[in-house]
């Protein structure tokens, strides 16, 4: 049977979404086809924003209108018709799924334990333990409650449970006061201590003590979490927007001030990422509060609302053109005391468009709760296949065991800016970028990105400038550099990272977003060089396909490798694929199988065969091999009966980059494999290139692959 886990609260408010979110990514670690499922959907005018959010992260092929059970008019109208109807519909889900997860309703319009009933009802009737979310705050979002209320909410909640006989799998306090975490769970699980679990078998506890069974975790508040951005204070207001950079509306809005005041008075009370409400008619004020935003002596600014019905006179829209401050303007129409009211009422919520508050929830999630724990109560088989999702959530995992520094030399392209915000967050590795520390962390803070914990270093940096130029100097000094030579040398920010690297200051580098790949890994050929025995550098592709990952080599770097080069490029893939947990079965490709063609392409890739054997007699390497022989268990029951790589290959070695680049954009293309890479290999330290087409999940991957590498370039 499916596994399945309803996560419901017991009012409105709690944050439910964000434990949501961490239990999909969670699942996503152990199972191929992870589901969702919304019983009732929080209103048929618009798409419910949560099961938006989960169904980006889910792995069920499964649409929208099939993860919606029923409406609240039904459930209203006829209770026991509803349950039908969402007992119905879940088949479908669980048919297309290995593990769902059921979100319960939100009290869009309740605030009685009799929607609490109603999901438990629904809990119990598709056999779906509870993980209980309760609301460390108040139904006000204002006050934070003390362990002795949240007790008592325990206490209420679960009697609803025992009632409808749901059984509980585990609690969480969600919003919790960050200062009490210890004695709420403390006093969450007395609230637990002689309740007897019913209606949910093994997996939740059923029969047995609360206290010592039922795990109860603290999620602490997180401001930004319940923060509106000021694209969400645009619409609640019905404003105008006058001027500003589209990719800054979804800033959130961390604080409100009410700039009703002269100046000299406005600019101590500015707020880091605070909206600052200016009536419309005084341009002073509206001109002086985008100039703070542009200074590096105030705080970086999430957006200006101009109230009262004014919009700014032609002459200062030509001055404000003039500066070019992509500071987000909008104008409402409302007084000074209904702006600030309408601000106060707007709810932030954690939605699929919303990168920075995801990190945020998955980085607290991982934190506060205990995954394994959880996992292991639902009692999920071990997976039969390692999908994309599950090879990247790997990599993640792997490179946060052991934290490595990487430096991002390109501080001045968005993309990488908001990777390291993700990085940051999840704790995936310590970082440095590349750029001037005021300019990179004044667009840092426009786009909503947290760098406080990453260094920013300039590359005229004047003391590691003279440093790294006398080190290059020396290492090139057979090619005649000088000192002052490599002075302007090593300010270029690709050589500046290399050295960095090269000098253990940092134990990796990743760029290429806005370089070429000559650029980024020339200075790597010159500096840190190959590892002994390695005669060139070479790249593989992960190729992450539905149910494994196969490694592709060479498809980046060598036009047209020579038998020695092959051998090379097959002993570091198998080494490479070693380190991301592959089996090494090395298929070195031609147009021709064993023994039946000859001709200069397949001598050469039979030489390159006979030297990998040499070089590691223990590896499994099959040569010269065709595709279809290599990857086919049926072609190679044909052509090769009695080889241990025909038909199980897991490493592809091309004879040529025009086959391997071609080859590995078809299968991708094609099969809908996720390619990541190229991941260069036989430097003596890791430096890996970018796709100057990258995606910020690109570059989160590829800085995980390289921290890996620099794990065991430590060992």
């Amino acid at each position: 049977m499916t596994t399945r886990i309803f996560i419901a609260s017991a009012e409105g408010h709690t944050g439910k979404s964000t434990v949501a979110l961490g239990v999909v990514e969670l699942l996503q670690r152990r199972a191929t086809r992870v589901g969702v499922f919304r019983p009732v959907a929080r209103t048929t005018q618009e798409r419910d924003y949560v099961l938006e959010l989960l169904l980006a992260h889910s792995t069920a092929d499964l649409d929208y209108d099939t993860c919606v059970g029923t409406t609240y008019e039904r459930v209203h109208n006829d209770p026991d018709g509803a349950l039908d109807e969402i007992v119905t519909r879940f088949a479908a889900v669980e048919a297309a799924s290995d593990v769902v997860v059921i979100v319960g309703s939100d009290y869009t319009d309740i605030g009685s334990p009799t929607e609490l009933s109603f999901n438990a009802r629904v809990a119990a009737n598709l056999g779906a333990p509870v993980l209980l979310v309760l609301g460390g705050r108040g139904q006000d979002g204002t006050a934070a409650r003390t362990p002795a209320e949240l007790r008592q909410v325990a206490e209420v909640t679960r009697a609803e449970l025992r009632a409808e006989h749901a059984g509980l799998l585990a609690v969480v306090v969600n919003r919790a006061d960050p200062d009490q975490l210890n004695e709420i769970v403390a006093a969450v699980e007395a609230a637990e201590h002689g309740a007897v679990v019913a209606g949910a078998g093994a997996a939740a506890g059923a029969g047995r003590p609360g206290a010592s069974d039922i795990p109860v975790w603290a999620i602490p508040e997180d401001p930004l979490l319940v923060a509106p951005s000021f694209r969400t204070l645009v619409e609640s207001l019905d404003a105008r927007l006058i001027r500003g950079d589209d990719a800054l509306l979804d800033r959130e809005v961390l604080g409100t001030v009410i700039a009703a005041m002269s100046l000299e008075n406005v600019l101590p009370r500015l707020l880091e990422g605070a909206v600052v409400v200016v009536p419309g008619d005084r341009s002073d004020v509206l001109l002086g509060t985008i100039l703070a935003h542009a200074s590096d002596t105030f705080p970086s600014l999430a957006g200006v609302l101009l109230n009262g019905g004014f919009e700014p006179a032609a002459s200062i829209t030509r001055l404000l053109d003039g500066l070019g401050s992509p500071l987000p303007v909008a104008a409402v129409d409302t007084g000074t005391f209904d702006t600030a009211v309408g601000i106060t009422r707007t709810r932030g919520r954690l939605a699929a468009d919303s990168p920075r508050k995801q990190d945020a929830a998955l980085a607290l999630f991982e934190r506060s709760v205990d995954g394994e724990a959880l996992a292991s109560r639902l009692d999920l088989a071990p997976p039969s296949a390692v999908t994309p999702l599950m090879f990247e959530h790997g990599l993640l995992d792997r490179a946060r065991a052991d934290r490595q520094h990487i430096v991002l030399p390109e501080g001045d392209d968005d993309r990488v800016l908001q990777a390291a915000g993700t990085l940051l967050q999840r704790g995936t590795a310590q970082l440095t970028i590349l750029g001037e520390e005021a300019t990179v962390r004044a667009r840092a803070a426009e786009l909503g990105v947290d760098l406080r914990d990453a260094a920013v270093i300039s590359p005229f940096d004047e003391q590691l400038r003279q440093r790294f130029a006398e080190e290059y100097a020396r290492v090139r000094a057979h090619k005649g550099i000088t000192v002052g030579q490599a002075a302007d040398t090593v300010t270029d920010v690709s050589y500046f990272g290399t050295m960095m690297v090269h000098l253990g200051l940092a134990d990796g580098m990743v760029s290429g977003a806005k370089h070429t790949t000559a650029h980024t890994i020339r200075p790597a050929f010159e500096i840190i060089k190959t590892k002994p025995g390695v005669s060139v550098v070479s790249s593989v592709f992960l190729m992450a396909l539905a149910d494994r990952v196969l490694v592709y080599g060479d498809c980046a770097v060598i036009p047209d490798p020579t038998s020695e080069q092959l051998a090379d490029i097959a002993v570091s893939s198998a080494a490479t694929a070693r380190q991301f947990g592959i089996d090494p079965r090395v298929a070195m490709l031609s147009y021709s199988t064993g023994e039946s063609g000859s001709g200069a392409d397949v001598d050469k890739v039979r030489a390159a065969t006979a030297l990998v054997r040499e070089r590691a007699e223990h590896l499994l390497v099959e040569g010269p091999i065709q595709y279809d022989a290599a990857a086919d268990p049926t072609v190679a029951a044909a052509k090769m009966p009695d080889s241990a790589v025909a038909g199980r290959a897991t490493v592809f070695v091309f004879p040529d980059l025009n086959t391997g680049n071609n080859t590995y954009k078809a299968v991708q293309r094609s099969a809908g494999a996720v390619a990541i890479g190229p991941v260069l290999q036989g430097l003596n330290k890791p430096i890996n290139d970018l796709s100057r087409g990258a995606l910020v999940r690109d570059i989160v991957n590829t800085v995980a692959i390289t921290a890996i590498q620099a794990q065991g370039s430590a060992q």
